[in-house]
């Protein structure tokens, strides 16, 4: 009697301590669960805030500086212009697509388009790839659709008048120095000027000597305003591109771009109209390079020329209506900058949004603290 109750209270135990188990596993599987589908959640989110209302950037070049520093990152507002629906499959927060797919996109309505002078980032026009795997760059719309265009002497007017003297916009110069007198960095600095070479991981450059006492520097209108007043100055000028040439650090640039062809150098460009959706361009022998690109490859058109007639889509014709908004856009450091002086206009639907705050910045690893929570302007 007693093996039977023994018997008996040992199955008991058994199917007690199984029963512990089983809920002990259950509640770790709940917990790892729970876990995981936070973790899934939060990145479908973060994916989805990411393509719709912000996103996160980082300046990798110093285009933009002084107002955009190399180190900076920024938040940029999707919404400002409206965010773009998805274009392709893609891997949230990179740029790997599903290759051969294409989704149709639309713009979603936005608070406002783009204005003159707003700080954007979009997809660069010239890549040969999907629009939204081309490299994200970010610069200045000094123009937008419908505005002219001139540039004299390095100096950008737009319908006439010269453009806003924005700070921290840079230029480089040649300074002559009065006999015997060398310029040094640290008194470059002192004046606000700007690095003309950025060295990863080592001291910026911030002054290239040429010869017979004579430096190329990199002035904001400030630091060309203090130079003047130095007794040891003998004469200060703008460093001009010969007509026909590009600036030395885009050699190569010139013979790429359909667009710069049509244009005596990146500082100098005779007046043109930024193209505006529904405009009725005139073409010609003479400006056909301009257009060329929008065209062909932001408006997906057949573009020929054979014995000074001009083809579109196999049919002679001297006239395109244009069928999207397009941007001039500029970096600020303006002899540091490869922009629309080279591949020519911004398409409304390369835009990916406005340039809002730096969130956080560093200068090669150390914290740019006066940076941090920066609104951009």
């Amino acid at each position: 009697m007693e093996d039977k109750k023994t018997d008996e209270h040992e199955k008991s135990s058994f199917w007690q301590r199984r029963k512990e188990r089983l809920e002990e596993d259950k509640k770790a599987k709940s917990w790892l669960r729970e876990w995981v589908d936070a973790l899934v959640f939060a990145f479908f989110a973060a994916a989805i805030l990411r393509a719709l209302i912000f996103g996160s950037y980082k300046i990798p070049t110093p285009s933009m500086e002084q107002n955009l520093m190399v180190g900076d990152f920024l938040i940029v507002s999707n919404l400002t212009y409206g965010p773009r629906t998805p274009m392709g499959i893609c891997v949230p927060f990179t740029q790997w697509c599903l290759p051969g797919v294409k989704l149709p996109s639309t713009r979603i309505p936005g608070f406002r388009d783009v204005e003159r002078n707003d700080i954007i980032v979009f997809n660069v026009p010239h890549e040969i790839k999907p629009i939204s795997q081309k490299t994200n760059y970010i610069k200045r719309a000094v123009a937008v659709a419908g505005d002219t265009l001139e540039i004299r002497n390095k100096v950008v007017y737009i319908n006439g008048e010269e453009e806003l003297n924005h700070e921290g916009l840079q230029k480089h110069y040649f300074l002559k120095m009065n006999d015997k007198v060398r310029l040094s960095e640290a008194k470059m600095r002192s004046v606000g000027a700007g690095a003309l070479q950025n060295i990863p991981g080592g001291n910026d450059v911030f002054i290239d000597y040429i010869g017979g006492d004579t430096y190329l520097v990199n002035l904001t209108k400030e630091a060309v305003e203090a130079i003047q007043n130095w007794p040891e100055l003998d004469s200060l000028w703008l460093s001009m591109t010969p007509e026909g040439e590009t600036d030395r650090g885009y050699a190569s640039t010139r013979s790429t771009y359909d667009f710069a062809e049509a244009f005596r150098s990146q500082d100098n460009f005779q007046p043109v109209v930024i193209p505006f959706e529904g405009q009725e361009i005139e073409l010609n022998n003479q400006n056909w390079f301009i257009y060329k690109d929008l065209i062909e490859r932001y408006e997906n058109n057949r573009l020929e020329r054979k014995d000074g007639k001009i083809f579109i889509n196999g049919e002679e014709t001297n006239k395109y209506v244009v069928q999207q908004n397009y941007y001039f856009a500029m970096g600020d450091n303006r002899d540091n900058s490869e922009d629309s002086r080279f591949w020519g206009f911004v398409p409304k639907d390369h835009i990916i949004g406005k340039g809002f705050i730096v969130w956080y910045s560093h200068d090669k690893g150390v914290p740019r603290f006066n940076r941090i929570l920066k609104l951009i302007e």
